[in-house]
């Protein structure tokens, strides 16, 4: 008899897994995807740059616009929205909240098509062979900076060099060995590059 019970109980538990499982797969898809990565690292929309706003199944909502020197910018339906220090994920949420009063459940993206703010630009100063602003990409790398500033100057201290980011937290230097980067190929070196960071490259010391 104990036999006979303990193979109903496992019947019944089977029974039961196979009419929960829907269910648990329906709400675990229902549940909204967290990002990934360090909210940090993401782009900041700053003056000058040129948005494309898509809102879906609503062409006409949408439009390419810069961002204007008091750093909002006017869509459809969305006048006088902040954009300056945002990112375009954050962008789009807000928009969507001013577009839910007059829009059901709308989607919207918001695209750089255009980064020019120096939000948006890799500073390079000091012993480069052409110091000058960069604009970001996603991806870039101290390498990438140092090719397209075309290397470092025969007076460069290239091992001396650092990087200033600022952030919600404050300003950080991190140091960056470049001559061992390029004569070495010390790839360690190869830093990720962030929005708004600087590299400085000082001068050897004779």
């Amino acid at each position: 008899m104990p036999r006979m019970l303990r193979l109903a109980a496992t019947l019944v538990l089977s029974s039961l897994g196979t009419i929960l499982q829907p269910a648990t797969v329906a709400r675990a898809a229902a549940m909204p995807e967290v990002a990934a990565g360090d909210a940090s690292t993401d782009y900041l929309i700053g003056p000058g740059d040129l948005l494309r706003i898509f809102v879906l199944n609503n062409p006409d909502l949408g439009a390419e616009v810069p961002v204007r020197p008091d750093g909002k910018i006017s869509t459809p339906l969305v006048p006088d929205v902040v954009a300056v220090g945002k990112s375009p994920a954050l962008l789009a949420k807000e928009m969507e909240f001013k577009l839910s009063e007059m829009v059901r459940n709308p989607t919207v993206s918001v695209i750089v098509a255009t980064a020019a703010s120096s939000l948006s630009q890799i500073r390079v100063v000091g012993q480069a062979a052409n110091p000058r602003a960069i604009p970001y990409r996603s991806g870039l790398g101290v390498l990438d900076v140092l090719i397209d500033v075309g290397g470092l100057s025969q007076f460069a201290a290239g091992n001396r060099a650092k990087i200033i980011r600022t952030t919600s937290s404050g300003t950080t230097e991190i140091k960056v060995r470049l001559s061992d980067l390029i004569n070495k190929g010390d790839i360690r070196q190869n830093i990720p590059l962030r929005p708004g960071d600087v590299l400085v490259i000082p001068e050897a010391r004779f």
